[in-house]
């Protein structure tokens, strides 16, 4: 007997869940794009999307999804034929460089693969190889959605200032913009791209990209950068529809501000980033007990290196596949697939899966679905440990 009715829950890495108020605030007429409440509005998003990255720089916004938001970085930071020095942690690194390649620019990858965080010290003998200075500017991911594995940010910053190497600083932060502690300004980061439909909390549809003033001036030399995706008429035009290129994202905006201020003004960055870690670690612990008993593990073995908005893990003998599948078709609870940890050909990927805790999330919701996923290992015989659950409520009893 499915148990699936009622409102389904959807536990994947984006989109995330979205708060009834944000929906609400979406749902209006269409409003006057030239002056009066849309406008003025606008107005207060671009400081407090600042605050939310920790940055005193420039912020674009783009109408578009992260893979926008990447093209958005590339084309203001780079020529034809520029060089750009990618670490790799993840599909996800892999991703940015295939689309930095693709318009252009000499991609040199270093790639570590679907379960180790990248390395400093590789990054610095790299730069140090690099004497003539060909590497413009320094790609990785923050936290890879696929792997869930988290990169430190201000090591990979001292690391290109122990080389002494002019390279910009680009982090892709899509996964963990509002979950993971991040501070632009203070960890050195020249370029930071994001987007909406995770921990900001927003459907699909913003892309945003911050920016110091180094990027900016090196970012005026591009040739890479068309009238849509040029970021510094974005930032700094003067007229409204400037910062849209044409239309704004009206409705996707209204759902912004709403979000923001839940973040900023009633709950607190702090205190969201504290409860991202709170669930992260209830998740774990579920893991770890599971794994007592069968043959399942979490992807990335130091905690230390794993993202607070997803867990990716692995259940073998397609184990996670069967799982998903009947949480999803027995109680209303979708997991995410193991994007990018096996190949899509290999029944649905099989073995691998995703439980995301980003955005509007809490403790019932993380509780529930591990919940769920326990009684599906009983219903299909997938041998585990036991005591997951207690070991989940007793992180959350003790936040």
């Amino acid at each position: 007997m499915s148990l699936a009715q009622g409102r389904p829950y959807l536990a994947i890495p984006g989109p995330s869940t979205i708060p009834d108020r944000v929906l609400a605030a979406m749902h209006r007429p269409a409003p006057n794009i030239y002056a009066g409440d849309l406008v003025d509005m606008v107005a207060t998003i671009w400081p407090d999307l600042r605050r939310l990255a920790l940055s005193s720089g420039h912020v674009a916004l783009y109408i578009a999804n992260g893979h926008g938001a990447w093209e958005a970085a590339n084309a203001n930071l780079f020529s034809r034929g520029d060089k750009a020095l990618v670490l790799a942690t993840g599909r996800f690194g892999l991703g940015w460089a295939e689309h930095a390649r693709a318009m252009g620019v000499a991609v040199e990858m270093i790639d570590f693969g679907k379960s180790a965080a990248a390395d400093p010290a590789r990054l610095e003998a790299a730069l140090r190889a690099d004497r003539d200075h060909q590497i413009k500017a320094v790609l990785v991911t923050h936290v890879d959605t696929s792997s869930s594995v988290r990169n430190d940010i201000p090591a990979m910053r001292a690391a290109i200032d122990a080389a002494g190497h002019p390279a910009l600083l680009a982090v892709d932060c899509i996964a963990s913009l509002g979950c993971d502690e991040f501070r632009m300004d203070d960890w050195g980061v020249d370029v930071m791209v994001a987007a909406s439909q995770k921990g900001v909390m927003v459907p699909p549809g913003l892309g945003f990209v911050f920016f110091n003033d180094r990027a900016l001036h090196e970012s005026r030399a591009s040739d890479l950068a068309t009238p849509y995706w040029r970021w510094e008429s974005r930032a700094l035009g003067t007229e409204f529809y400037q910062h849209f290129a044409g239309t704004a994202p009206t409705h996707h905006l209204f759902g912004l501000r709403t979000s923001l201020t839940m973040i900023l003004e009633e709950e607190g960055l702090a205190h969201v980033w504290a409860r991202h870690a709170t669930l992260a670690r209830a998740v774990w612990s579920a893991f770890d007990a599971w794994g007592q008993g069968g043959d399942i593990a979490l992807n990335i073995a130091d905690a230390a290196r794993r993202g607070n908005s997803v867990t990716a893990a692995r259940i073998g003998g397609g184990g996670a596949a069967r799982l998903r599948a009947w949480c999803e078709q027995e109680a209303g609870v979708t997991l995410g697939i193991g994007l990018g940890m096996a190949a899509p050909s290999d029944a649905d990927y099989g073995d691998f899966l995703r439980v995301a805790h980003m955005g509007h999330v809490n403790a019932h919701m993380t509780l529930g679905v591990l919940a769920v996923m326990e009684a599906g290992m009983q219903a299909l015989g997938v041998d585990h440990g036991r005591g997951a659950l207690a070991a989940a409520t007793a992180v959350v009893a003790g936040a």
